[in-house]
């Protein structure tokens, strides 16, 4: 007799078969780029290229979304010898402050940095300093060596004809967008400079994912450093897209269903909460966030064991964090990763709430696949504990995650010591209720 497949299990399934030809889609894109990278590096010696691109190129094979992929193209310069000036953030959680980077008077190697095209000399007398790094400037000179590049591999016939579109590269962003072809797919990639930094930030002292990742894997990733970023035409930032991305490979070498529970999560988002991606809201950088969370609130294995309790693991951080407004950055935890989206953040709670009531409607990979669904698992007492205050202490002296589980009909109520474990774990959860780092 052949085996029934859950739901759960079928819909993962469907997510998997396309993660194979995504893969094959970001390696023909990658090729493009990394051919026009090259030559724009042999113009420029200023700017590298980086080929450190598995754990993108797995991400982007995980997830559902269509947003785009941002490329890093490092600075060839001493970031240690750079006097970085930082800026308070505009306004308490917005992350990390800005920074100017300054260049110091009388320092060797630098000088190729103290010219007109991405340089700006001080105006006022300063011992140490003798002008700055700007990023407009920078943007300028990428974008003109980006151009470039493009019609010489395209002259030499290096590049497929019509594998890459420059036309978004005259908007002015903080980026330089690409529209690149990987076979039957095109991929926007978003191309970035960065200034890599060996130096741990003390934003990211308070990091607590430890104990949900492999041993040792977070200090080593955090070893690498951080990166600075455009954030304005004068002013750069710190970006964490690169050390969040290395976690989440990192989360992949555990056993259990983390990233499977990942993976149908976005695909529901793209499809269903996000109308195909036609909508504002949550992105995978949002979801992958959560994940790491749930990762440190439930270090255990048995925890993600089983498919439909690692989504449900899932679903109980995100419903939480958004009941609240308050979804904290992993490595920077005063700095809430909701904020962005304003407005569009009400619309989002129904649609996941809707879907941790009655997933299978979500679940369906066509009209035909599943009857009719059972009773919603979420009633007005659930819902009214969801929507409790974070700053309640009712919200977190409750059985609450015990009882929402419960409902939601996911783990067995009758064993109790894993209840009363599972109630001890969730009281961790305080802390990232009440957004305190």
């Amino acid at each position: 007799m052949a085996v029934q497949v859950s739901p759960w299990h079928h819909y993962l399934q469907a997510a998997r078969s396309r993660q194979a030809p995504r893969a094959q889609a970001f390696q023909g894109a990658e090729d493009v780029l990394l051919t026009v990278l090259e030559r724009l590096q042999a113009l420029d010696a200023r700017f590298l290229v980086d080929y450190s691109r598995d754990a993108e190129a797995f991400q982007f094979a995980l997830r559902s979304s269509e947003d785009p992929l941002d490329v890093q193209v490092p600075l060839r310069v001493d970031a240690q010898a750079l006097l970085v000036q930082e800026l308070e953030a505009a306004e308490p959680g917005q992350g990390p402050g800005c920074c100017r980077l300054g260049v110091p008077r009388d320092t060797a190697g630098l000088e190729c940095w103290t010219t007109d095209d991405v340089f700006s000399a001080c105006s006022e007398a300063d011992a140490e300093c003798c002008g700055h790094i700007v990023p407009s400037k920078v943007l300028r000179v990428l974008r003109e060596l980006l151009v470039a590049a493009i019609v010489h591999c395209r002259h030499h016939g290096l590049i497929p004809p019509g594998s890459l579109s420059a036309a978004s590269l005259e908007e002015e962003q903080l980026h330089l967008s690409l529209l690149v072809s990987g076979g039957w797919r095109k991929i926007r990639f978003n191309v970035v400079p960065v200034v890599r930094r060996q130096h741990r930030g003390p934003a990211l002292e308070g990091a607590q994912l430890s104990p949900g990742l492999p041993e040792g894997s977070l200090e080593r990733i955090l070893g690498h450093g951080v990166d600075l970023v455009p954030a304005s035409g004068q002013h750069w930032r710190t970006s964490t897209d690169y050390l969040l991305t290395r976690l989440l490979h990192a989360l992949g070498s555990l056993p259990g269903h983390r990233l499977d529970g990942l993976c149908v999560l976005d695909r529901v988002n793209h499809e269903s909460w996000r109308d195909g991606g036609q909508s504002p809201g949550l992105s995978f950088s949002h979801l992958k966030a959560v994940l790491l969370w749930a990762s440190a609130l439930f270090p255990s294995p048995e925890d993600w064991a089983e498919l439909q309790g690692a989504v449900y693991r899932l679903l109980v951080v995100l419903l939480s964090c958004l009941a609240t407004q308050h979804l904290p950055h992993p490595l920077c935890p005063a700095h809430n990763l909701l904020g962005a989206l304003g407005p569009d953040l009400h619309a989002v709670y129904p649609r996941v709430e809707r879907f941790a009531s009655q997933p299978e409607a979500s679940l369906r990979i066509h009209a035909t696949h599943l009857g009719r669904c059972p009773p919603p698992r979420i009633g007005h007492g659930i819902r009214a504990l969801l929507q409790l205050p974070a700053n309640d202490p009712a919200y977190w002296a409750t059985a609450y995650f015990d009882v929402l589980l419960d409902k939601f009909q996911v783990f067995n109520i009758q064993d109790q010591d894993r209840v009363s474990a599972m109630h001890s774990v969730f009281q961790k959860t305080k802390k990232l209720g009440a957004g305190e780092s």
